[in-house]
């Protein structure tokens, strides 16, 4: 037994308060140095401490359509109305859908700022959507790239004016942040909350110059990058990576920008069953183990210092409870209920800005589960490392 200030403590109690204590400041910490960036960013940029270009360089918005007639009569007028001098949009057919020709072919008459190619019919590629998309690269007539989705649209008209704003002369990649449509049930507020984590998670990083991914429902970078890579030669063994991978190996600390103001994001169709949410997580995370040494330790860090905490915590507060010593077990409530404010307050403060909704309790479950779910598809699912032959639906 240990005596601390007047109370008692076993050996096993002082080692469970130090990993929850340690454990707890390395989240603290995290909370406020990532996670806190759509905050910081925000609030710099109402004092006027960010710098933004001045001028308003040409871009080339590219999309990529795969039988997504649908989809684009819904949202493809948003993008060819917005409020910027000097773009064009590129939209590439994949799979000769003559439909989607016909629409785009009519809509040319009122928006001749909007281009056309397609993916040739027959073509053998593992990732056709990379073909597509430098298909849409090399027929660009501007340096700077802006990508987002066939299901996507814009929050505002000012959705190119933001991301362009970063298109200073030492910047090759802007990330912007990709949202999810809101809808009822609980499957919606588990996607949205991981899309919200992850797009902190990944413009945090960005920010403080450890960038390792962007979504291609809402990035940009300059067709040099593209050319310089080799375009997509170093991952067309891949059925995807053509957005997370493209910014992991080419993207560095002196050549990103993030934009995370709510005119710049993009919205997108969820999906409406956990099976197909899964197989698109699961798509996701296909290509992380092809992630640079660097950034897949950076990753593993905190899902590792958060599961630690929640056992360290529960083990605490059992260990505290059959021993009869509530000080212990006051101490771990009071850290853990410490943590839940912090991280309720951070996250809906970020959702708030980018539109979305709240989260309460079902925070404690969402922050459990997807790490869990994470570790599963990365060592029992379907890509185990062979991303290549998969099938996706």
């Amino acid at each position: 037994m240990l005596f601390l200030n007047g109370f008692v403590f076993s050996v096993v109690e002082i080692i469970l308060l130090c990993i929850v204590v340690l454990t707890f400041a390395y989240q603290v910490y995290f909370y406020l140095r990532y996670i806190r960036i759509v905050i910081r960013n925000n609030k710099r940029e109402r004092k006027g401490k960010l710098f933004f270009s001045e001028v308003k360089l040409p871009v080339s918005v590219i999309i990529c359509a795969k039988n997504e007639l649908n989809n684009l009569k819904n949202f493809l007028p948003e993008i060819l109305m917005q409020d910027y001098p000097d773009y064009e949009v590129i939209v590439v057919n994949d799979g000769g859908d003559e439909e989607t020709e016909i629409y785009l072919r009519d809509l040319k008459e009122n928006f001749p700022h909007l281009r056309t190619t397609f993916v040739p019919d027959g073509a053998k590629n593992l990732s056709t959507k990379k073909l597509a998309l430098t298909l849409g690269i090399k027929a660009a007539k501007h340096d700077w790239l802006l990508f987002t989705d066939a299901d996507c649209v814009p929050e505002s008209n000012q959705w190119i004016t933001k991301m362009a704003r970063n298109f200073t002369p030492h910047t090759e990649f802007v990330l912007g942040y990709g949202a999810y449509f809101q809808e009822k049930g609980f499957l919606n507020k588990l996607i949205t909350y991981d899309t919200l984590f992850n797009g902190l998670l990944y413009l945090g990083f960005a920010k403080a110059g450890k960038p390792y991914m962007g979504v291609g429902r809402n990035m940009a970078y300059r067709k040099e990058v593209f050319f310089r890579q080799n375009g997509f030669a170093a991952t067309l063994h891949l059925r995807s990576g053509d957005d997370d991978l493209m910014v992991n190996h080419a993207a560095n600390k002196n050549n990103i920008r993030i934009e995370t103001s709510p005119e710049s994001i993009t919205g997108s169709i969820p999906k409406k069953n956990f099976r197909s949410w899964y197989y698109q997580k699961e798509r996701h995370l296909s290509v992380s183990t092809f992630y640079t040494q660097r950034s897949k330790i950076s990753l593993v860090i905190e899902p590792f210092f958060r599961g630690l905490f929640y056992a360290s915590f529960l083990a605490l507060v059992v260990y505290g409870i059959i021993v009869m010593n509530f000080i212990s077990v006051g101490i771990a409530l009071l850290l853990f209920i410490c943590r839940f404010f912090i991280q309720m307050m951070m996250i809906n403060k970020s959702s708030a800005i980018f539109g979305g909704r709240k989260y309460h309790l079902s925070i404690v479950f969402l922050d459990m589960f997807l790490p869990l779910l994470s570790a599963y598809i990365l060592t029992f699912g379907r890509m185990r490392g062979k991303a290549k032959y998969i099938t996706w639906k």
